[in-house]
């Protein structure tokens, strides 16, 4: 394994060990409900948006460690973005995990890191499901959202 990949399989156990922006949020006007019954990975996405912008994100629930860690960047990276930005952000990191780097990976800064979920199809499900609750959340959804 190279370095780099090292480096990026402890990002992502990091984040799965100690998630960032893990836990309810006060004042949330979004909420919307993940699961994953392929790997029982189950979460709760709260949003707050101001402006038509993500003012603050956080998440809720349980899950396997590339669940939990894309959850975790993913809060990092979209506060400040509106529901397009998040969209494009989305489409660019599912590219990412489903076909692989192909030289973008870069641009996508931190979320880079999950450039190697593509080697494996079965968790492409996990590393996607926040990003799909958050979307619901946004779109004020209140239908779980499964990624069977």
């Amino acid at each position: 394994m190279s370095e780099l990949s090292d480096l990026y399989q402890e990002v992502i156990l990091d984040h799965g060990r100690r998630p960032r922006n893990f836990g309810p949020l006060e004042g949330a006007t979004h909420h919307a409900e993940g699961l994953n019954p392929l790997c029982g990975d189950h979460l709760t996405v709260h949003a707050r948006l101001e402006g038509g912008r993500v003012a603050d994100v956080r998440f809720e629930g349980s899950g396997c460690a590339i669940s939990k860690a894309s959850a975790s960047v993913m809060t990092g990276v979209v506060k400040g973005l509106d529901g397009a930005g998040v969209d494009a952000l989305f489409e660019r990191f599912h590219r990412l995990v489903t076909e692989g780097d192909a030289g973008g990976g870069a641009e996508l800064g931190k979320l880079a890191v999950f450039g190697g979920v593509h080697e494996f199809p079965t968790r492409v499900k996990c590393a996607s499901l926040a990003w799909h609750t958050l979307r619901q959340a946004l779109r004020g959804g209140q239908e779980p959202v499964s990624t069977e």
